[in-house]
């Protein structure tokens, strides 16, 4: 009997799970794209046998399951080996895992928080995210109901006023440190691995920002994200504008 596939299952427009997305055809791996609905996933994933409410979560084919990207990386690598997502060289690979692990940690959660202090605090924004991420009708109504969902889903990513506040301040910073990984070569070499899905799905994100965007225009880390995320639908500007850095 041949081996059930692969199954990645993950809500729309989630960075991680377009980073695994990349991770899986990079390693050639065939695989079923199961997607939940945005904001009953966490019900979704306890009832599919997952113990933690996040995507990406997959079901490898001997019925293990793993969730986040970070781990999700390391089980497909003991799984298929080769064609691997980290160089072969000791130490160019303990730089592509720190800048991996770095990705996951620190960059990841500040588009996750932008995007969830936006639904929080903008009718539009839910409407958008209704009729771009959500296969529910009517937009517009779905929009207002989702506001009390949206409320939990901004408290557990931490999105306060004060967090993404400063999450926009440091926005810059992290965006040099993306820079500087890409001009040492630990990131945006000839193949794609592990740390570029981790880093680049999460600046293409914020490249998709109508406001946020201006940060990374011109920047190396621009054409880098949309290398490694081809396309991403454009998220309407929620931040209000003295919150962005005079000068980009």
């Amino acid at each position: 009997m041949a081996a059930s596939p692969i199954r990645l299952y993950g809500i729309a427009l989630s960075h991680p799970v377009l980073g695994v997305h990349g991770m899986l055809t990079r390693k050639g791996l065939t695989y079923r794209y199961v997607e939940l609905l945005g904001g009953a996933h966490p019900l979704s994933l306890f009832a599919l046998g997952f113990t933690q409410a996040t995507v990406p979560a997959v079901k490898l084919p001997d019925g293990r399951r793993v969730q986040g990207s970070l781990a999700i990386a390391k089980a497909l690598e003991r799984l298929v080996p080769t064609p691997s997502l980290y160089p072969s060289e000791r130490a160019a690979r303990a730089a592509a895992q720190e800048a991996e692990r770095w990705g996951e940690a620190v960059l990841q959660p500040v588009p996750r928080r932008l995007l969830r202090w936006g639904l929080r605090h903008h009718l539009e924004q839910r409407r958008w995210f209704a009729d771009v991420a959500s296969p529910l009708p009517a937009p517009a109504l779905m929009g207002i109901l989702l506001t009390p969902v949206v409320g939990v889903f901004a408290r557990q990513a931490g999105a306060s006023d004060e967090r993404v506040q400063r999450d926009v301040a440091e926005l810059p910073g992290l965006l040099n440190k993306v820079d500087g990984l890409l001009e040492s070569g630990v990131i945006g070499g000839e193949e794609l691995g592990a740390a570029d899905f981790q880093i680049g799905s999460s600046v293409r994100v914020l490249i998709a920002m109508q406001d946020v965007c201006r940060l990374v225009t011109g920047r190396p880390a621009e054409s880098f994200a949309h290398r490694v995320v081809p396309d991403y639908p454009e998220v309407p500007a929620p931040l209000p504008a003295h919150w962005l850095p005079a000068h980009a």
